[in-house]
């Protein structure tokens, strides 16, 4: 598939000026050029053309926001001073398995004041003696080369990187909403004042229950000292009456002695 087709594809219905990222790795290439890519593509931060056949960079368009750009695996050799005028704020550049050979070709970089990674792997130049130390100190502006800092440490993953800006905005992001402390305060003290009013509440039933339980006990007994009073009568009365009986029995007896 030919680049023009590869970019009509890429775009899937979006206009040309919304794209920000586009891929158009191991498409084909007329005459080693870019054909298709055009100044409309005004907020582009990210292009990858590896293994195009790419071999000048001559008609690539004006991209004032391109911050990373892939060009590994093609047959590019020179002509690198198109980039500082076309991709000015640059920061990241992948040339690994290109035709650079020497350090004049990688010079024109010098113009790229942004340029913080260079990706030189699988070039001839890094046979070069010292190839390491003399890149660094040519473009000083950088910090990582092939993936490596000068002193031998691994550049961190750019993907880990925006995560990491991710999480932090999220945990700025992730604080309680702006007066919400002072509403739990207040919930707090509500739920503070009705335990108050509920203990309160239960002391007084309990002194209702105590009360109640004392007016009860009194009763029983009052109704216990009726009763007695109510059997001693009835005794009383059944000894009057066994009083009466005897005494009208002895009546009669002296009668039938009179006779």
């Amino acid at each position: 598939m030919d680049m023009k087709k590869r970019i009509n594809l890429e775009l899937r219905n979006r206009a040309p000026e919304e794209v920000t990222q586009l891929v158009l790795d191991n498409c084909h290439c007329v005459n080693g050029e870019i054909e298709g890519l055009n100044d409309t593509f005004k907020k582009l931060e990210f292009l990858s053309m590896a293994n195009v056949e790419l071999s000048s960079l001559a008609r690539l368009p004006n991209l004032n926001k391109l911050r990373k750009l892939e060009l590994s695996d093609n047959i590019i050799s020179g002509g690198l001073e198109v980039l500082a005028e076309k991709c000015p704020n640059l920061t990241h550049l992948n040339l690994s398995g290109n035709k650079i050979k020497d350090l004049t070709a990688v010079e024109a970089l010098q113009n790229l004041k942004n340029l913080k990674s260079l990706d030189l792997f699988n070039c001839e130049i890094t046979t070069l003696e010292d190839y390491r130390e003399s890149i660094f100190e040519l473009l000083q502006q950088i910090t990582y080369l092939d993936g490596f800092d000068q002193e031998d440490n691994e550049a961190p993953d750019s993907g880990a990187e925006d995560d990491a800006d991710g999480d932090e905005d999220d945990e700025e992001e992730a604080g309680p909403p702006e007066g919400y402390e002072e509403e739990e305060e207040e919930e707090d003290d509500e739920d503070e004042d009705e335990d108050e009013a509920g203990s309160e509440l239960g002391e007084g039933e309990e002194e209702v229950g105590l009360s109640y339980l004392m007016r009860e006990e009194i009763q029983d007994e009052e109704d216990d000292d009726d009763y007695v009073e109510e059997g001693d009568e009835e005794e009383e009365g059944e000894e009057g009456l066994r009083g009466e009986k005897r005494k009208r029995d002895a009546e009669d007896d002296g009668e039938e002695e009179d006779d």
